[in-house]
């Protein structure tokens, strides 16, 4: 077990501009789509050669905003263009498995939006379809590929905060909108969980693996979809981790790890480009604020990490394995399963 050290870590995530260019493809141009574009375009050497919708009126208009030459009305035309490297699935959840087999089919990679699929055997049909083609296949959870997620990654590996007893994380925004909208309409597999919950969900992962026992509570909204839930996830080890999300009210979305030595925090949005601290059981603080990265940019860094993997034959990332985004399927499943919440044609 470390001392407590002097100086912060310092992140090893590799320069975004150094990554092989791969060619891009956009599979729905959405909000995430248009900051994922922003991002890559000004901050990676990465290539959006194209951009896929089921209108072609709005494939042509994200064309047009980001300066991508070729539009598509259909996403089978799309995936069927030779110049494209590697597809971005930007779908509602509803949609991620049918468009991720829609690419590998067609050869291509893709780096599939959070959260990975519906639930995990949707999951383990993409996972299964990409090795049988030999693809990279890649969950955009972006939190996992930034700097300063790599100062907690070594701070953990170091063993710097002792034994890990308590992991705390949320994610809660307020939200106004009519049934039909994506977040809480169930056929596109809308609700707190895989939108907002599913970045705690993943923090709890990273930090304390799969857990051995789910216990979960929760508040639908008027649709049916989980519209609040909370739920304590327990390691083999015992540590526990406490999430909550909510679509109901802006809550400090914070998260921290608390070991028998010190523990971490990492303040409001924790899931965007941050600082961290580091605060000993007798009060010492530590902090790294080296971030150069604002909000959305750090989208650039699954888009890189994804062209470093392809150059490398790898299938999936070691920073979030295809076996990890499958094992977060399955808790998101049981904490649904707890709550009583499913989506149509499940």
């Amino acid at each position: 077990m470390s001392a407590f050290p002097s100086v912060m870590p310092t992140p090893r995530i590799p320069e975004p501009l150094d990554a092989p260019v791969l060619r891009w493809g956009v599979l729905g141009p959405g909000r995430i789509a248009a900051l994922f574009a922003a991002a890559v375009q000004a901050r990676t050497g990465q290539k959006i050669v194209a951009v896929g919708s089921r209108s072609m009126d709005r494939a042509a208009a994200y064309a047009r905003r980001f300066g991508i030459d070729r539009a598509y009305g259909s996403y089978a035309e799309l995936v069927a263009d030779p110049d494209i490297d590697v597809v971005y699935v930007a779908s509602p959840h509803s949609e991620h498995r049918d468009q991720a087999l829609l690419a590998i089919a067609a050869g291509k990679h893709i780096l599939v939006e959070k959260a990975f699929t519906r639930n995990a055997k949707e999951a383990q049909e993409v996972i299964e379809a990409a090795r049988s083609a030999g693809v990279l296949a890649q969950e955009a959870m972006w939190t996992r590929f930034l700097p300063h997620m790599d100062v907690v990654r070594q701070l953990l590996e170091d063993g710097t905060l002792g034994d890990i007893s308590t992991v705390l994380a949320d994610h809660g925004q307020c939200f106004h909108a009519p049934a039909e909208d994506r977040l809480f309409n169930p056929q596109l597999a809308g609700g707190a969980l895989l939108d907002l919950g599913i970045y705690p969900l993943s923090f709890a992962s990273f930090v304390l693996g799969a857990p051995v026992r789910v216990t979960a509570v929760g508040q639908k909204a008027f649709t049916g979809v989980d519209g609040q839930v909370s739920a304590v996830l327990t390691a083999d080890s015992g540590a526990q981790a406490i999430i909550n999300t909510t679509l109901f009210a802006k809550t400090p979305t914070t998260a921290a790890i608390a070991g028998s030595h010190a523990r971490i925090e990492i303040a409001t949005e924790f899931y965007m480009p941050n600082v961290v601290k580091l605060i000993s059981r007798s009060g010492e603080l530590r902090v790294w604020d080296d971030n150069k990265i604002l909000r959305h940019d750090g989208l650039c860094f699954a888009a890189s990490e994804v062209a470093r993997l392809v150059a490398q034959g790898a299938s999936s990332s070691p920073l979030l394995s295809l076996a990890e985004s499958l094992s977060i399927m399955g808790t998101s499943d049981e904490i649904r399963r707890q709550i009583g919440v499913s989506y149509p044609g499940e």
